[in-house]
C-alpha cells in the first residue's frame, strides 16, 4: 500500500499514538470542558503540522511546520500539568505515557527542524562559495 510522506515518519507514528492518548484522557478527564477541547486541538496539531512539514518541498516552510508542530507538542505536556496538578484524572499512568510521548515526539520535530535549517544553511554557503 502507498503512503503519504509523513506517514514515513516515525515522529507522525508516535504522534497518533499520542492523539490516541489524548483522546482517551480528554474523556475520563472530570469537568474542565475548555482543558479537554484544548488538548484535543494541540494534539492534533502536532500531527497536522508534521504532514504539512513532509509534504512541503521547501525548506524553510519544512522547518517551520516541524517547529509550529513541536509548540504544540509542548503546550500538549503542559495541558497534561495542568490535568495532574488539578487533579482532573484519578489514574495518572496516561499522563506519564503521554508525558514520554512528548518529549520523545519534542526530541524528534528539534531534530528534524535543526537538521533541515543546517542544509539549509550549508546550501546558502555552498552557492555564496561558488
Amino acid at each position: 500500500m502507498e503512503q503519504f510522506d509523513h506517514e514515513r515518519l516515525h515522529v507522525y507514528r508516535v504522534t497518533i499514538e499520542f492523539v490516541a492518548l489524548a483522546h482517551r484522557i480528554t474523556a475520563t478527564i472530570r469537568g474542565f470542558g475548555p482543558l479537554k477541547d484544548q488538548l484535543h486541538r494541540a494534539s492534533t496539531s502536532i500531527a497536522n503540522n508534521i504532514a504539512e512539514g513532509a509534504g512541503e518541498f521547501a525548506p524553510a516552510e519544512k522547518r517551520r511546520f516541524y517547529r509550529i508542530a513541536r509548540r504544540s507538542a509542548t503546550e500538549s505536556a503542559a495541558i497534561l500539568d495542568t490535568v495532574r496538578c488539578c487533579q482532573l484524572l484519578d489514574d495518572h499512568a496516561p499522563l506519564d505515557e503521554g508525558r514520554a510521548l512528548l518529549l520523545e515526539i519534542v526530541k524528534m520535530l528539534t531534530s528534524l527542524a535543526v537538521g533541515r535549517e543546517g542544509k539549509v544553511k550549508g546550501k546558502f554557503k555552498f552557492k555564496g562559495a561558488g
